[in-house]
């Protein structure tokens, strides 16, 4: 770069070190009655948890597609 005359301010001017796109969102798959959601990565929400333990199944929450 310096025998060239360039800085990192050039490179990034020309759009050489763009941002990535962001990631596209994740339908939820799961939801509460109070709005919160679970997309089914990851662990599983605290609500969802609790839930569980207090006898409820998961499917009871489960979102369903709507065409």
């Amino acid at each position: 770069m310096a025998q060239r005359g360039l800085s990192l301010a050039d490179l990034q001017a020309a759009g050489r070190f763009a941002e990535p796109p962001a990631p596209l969102p994740v339908a939820v798959r799961y939801r509460n009655a109070h709005g919160q959601g679970w997309d089914g990565r990851g662990a599983m929400r605290d609500w969802l948890q609790r839930a569980i333990h207090a006898g409820q199944t998961v499917e009871h929450f489960r979102v369903m597609a709507t065409t």
